[in-house]
């Protein structure tokens, strides 16, 4: 069974956003287009609490951008985004999200972040999603989503550490930095996964 899991498609990391992934918006109609294609869409959602300690805010004279050891992990700081209650933390309401089974929500530890959708970033707590695709009988996950060099990428590297056939829809997903995604994508193939284009999917027969 294959599943097509929705990364982070959130206000905060579309352009006007407060963490907003270049052209992150002009994934959403293929994005839309794909879901027919698969057996499970499932979405994952950045839910911060204010003052998480990702944020450069949460540190006195650090900027955007800036790398720390927080809690002997490394961390990028970023700024405030997909706080809690804030029309930033939304699904983009372009979204079709009425094939969207489940959401799992991820962030939400204050002292440590989330990119990845089956874990934090240092593998202390499981989301659940692993074992809610495999309770589906998902054997074959493709990701699509934002941003491609952090959540979309780890949420990759961990679906292939968790066994499952693990596919990038390449032309469905938007980075933060183009030279960090082709590092990432290529870090995933030499890792077992495989990427594609959305229109093998599209045009492919209907099964």
């Amino acid at each position: 069974m294959k599943a097509l899991l929705l990364i982070d498609i959130q206000n905060d990391f579309v352009p006007g956003g407060r963490l907003a992934v270049p052209d992150g918006d002009a994934i959403i109609p293929l994005v839309n287009a794909l879901q027919s294609r698969f057996d499970l869409v499932v979405a994952s959602q950045d839910w911060h609490p204010a003052g998480h300690q990702s944020f450069a805010s949460s540190h006195a004279g650090k900027a955007p951008f800036d790398q720390i050891d927080l809690h002997g992990l490394p961390q990028t700081l970023w700024p405030d985004h997909c706080v809690q209650e804030t029309p930033g933390v939304a699904l983009h309401p372009a979204l079709d999200t009425r094939q969207v089974e489940a959401i799992f929500r991820k962030g939400m530890a204050p002292d440590i972040d989330s990119y990845s959708a089956f874990f934090d970033n240092g593998h202390r707590k499981a989301t659940g999603l692993a074992d809610y695709l495999r309770g589906r009988g998902v054997t074959d996950v493709y990701l699509a989503g934002l941003a491609g060099d952090y959540c979309v990428y780890f949420s990759a590297l961990d679906a292939l550490a968790m066994g499952f056939a693990t596919y990038v829809v390449t032309d469905a997903t938007r980075a933060i930095n183009a030279d960090g995604f082709r590092t990432a994508l290529a870090d995933l193939q030499r890792n077992g996964a495989r990427l594609l284009e959305s229109s093998v999917l599209l045009d492919s027969p209907q099964q």
